[in-house]
């Protein structure tokens, strides 16, 4: 049985003026999500995470951390008081519990003497140490290329670990270490990936969702709800706002240019989730644009809908990814199967059949004079539906 789990940061590490801003940021997410099993503890220590397991089981309580943002690496270990012959019974009681010591096996054995006073150099340590392991184990043998098991070992002055497995996480960066944004989410597979992909980079998420009820029906909204609440095993709580643009479409399409519809309704939606994420102190807003990728994503339609804001930037980690690698991640992060239901979405309403892709910001323009801008993001953003979607 395990005594506790090493957790390791990356890039956490390499930041070091805000070192322990990050540290603090990241245990707070691991004591978020374990706070239903309080027989762990939490603490930093020699500048990563370690989780004391108490009678709790390392690998449920791994499965719960490994998709937490900021968690590069885990090993599952063990702890003995310090001393060397107290490091050797402890390798003794990993090795009867990893390994089937009937069967030839190869290992190799490193040893970390973090304990500088003791008077062994590491490389000593290693192979006295691996002698004794020989002798107490005949099918035990020296593979210090390719070993089947290899006993990482640390010799401390007032303890001593020994692990063998590394089990990889998600690495990025812990949640909120900078700051919110807001992300415009449609019911695709773009969006839930651009979320994923900049909640990885430390952003606590606030999501805006565009809807035509009732030209549209209840299950896109719902898909869309799956979707977020899905992301939330990543991104944290999320406060999902459901905005009906439909009366705004509807004044579009009856007073402007039809081949201007998308991208006349792409800035309305850049001014409302600017206004909503102004409202809860976002610092960004993030979009699932992917250049070329439709009609209205050329560098014209960008510059066209970034036009309406003015407070932050808004990012799109899609803008240069291929649809195959986007797929790759949707697939991996679980929002793939979700996203190719079939559901109608506000984009499909009002559709023209001959979008502008190279539209001109006069006529742009000159077509929004006839709209009162200010009344209908106002109206838009006072009937919005809120929802708060937490981890399940």
């Amino acid at each position: 049985m395990y005594d506790i789990i090493i957790v390791r940061n990356g890039e956490i590490s390499l930041k070091k003026k805000n070192k322990a801003e990050f540290e603090n940021a990241l245990v707070k997410n691991i004591k978020y999500r374990l706070y239903k099993n309080k027989e762990v503890k939490i603490q930093k220590e020699n500048g990563r995470v370690e989780i004391s397991l108490g009678n709790a089981d390392a690998f449920e309580i791994i499965k719960k951390i490994d998709d937490i943002f900021g968690v590069v690496s885990m090993s599952p270990a063990m702890v003995s008081d310090s001393g060397y012959d107290n490091l050797f019974k402890l390798i003794k009681r990993l090795v009867d519990f990893e390994i089937d010591k009937d069967k030839k096996t190869s290992f190799k054995l490193s040893i970390r003497r973090i304990d500088k006073s003791f008077d062994m150099q590491s490389n000593q340590m290693n192979i006295d140490m691996g002698e004794k392991v020989l002798r107490e184990y005949p099918n035990l043998y020296v593979d210090v290329k390719n070993p089947e098991f290899e006993i990482h070992c640390e010799f401390r002055k007032d303890v001593n670990i020994v692990y063998s497995k590394k089990i990889l996480g998600e690495g990025g960066m812990p949640r909120g270490i900078n700051g919110r944004a807001c992300t415009l989410i449609s019911g695709g597979i773009d969006s839930p990936v651009a979320t994923y992909l900049m909640a990885r980079r430390g952003l606590f998420i606030e999501a805006v969702h565009f809807h035509s009820y009732p030209f549209t029906n209840e299950r896109s909204k719902q898909k869309v709800i799956d979707l977020v609440s899905h992301l939330t095993a990543y991104c944290g709580k999320i406060r999902l706002h459901l905005v009906n643009l439909l009366d705004i479409q509807k004044e579009i399409n009856e007073k402007c240019p039809e081949e201007y519809m998308t991208i006349l309704s792409r800035r309305f939606m850049m001014r409302i989730a600017q206004d909503i994420a102004n409202e809860y102190e976002c610092t960004a807003l993030i979009t699932g644009e992917s250049l070329g990728q439709v009609a209205s994503q050329t560098s014209l339609g960008l510059l066209a809908t970034d036009n309406v804001v003015n407070t932050m930037p808004v990012f799109r980690p899609l803008i240069a990814m291929e649809k195959d690698n986007i797929i790759e991640i949707a697939k991996k992060i679980g929002t793939y199967d979700i996203s190719i239901i079939k559901e109608e979405d506000c984009c499909t309403v009002f559709l023209p059949k001959k979008p502008a892709t190279k539209p001109k910001m006069g006529k742009v323009i000159s077509s929004e004079e006839k709209l009162d801008i200010d009344k209908l993001v106002k109206s838009a953003i006072e009937k919005r539906e809120i929802l708060e979607l937490k981890i399940k």
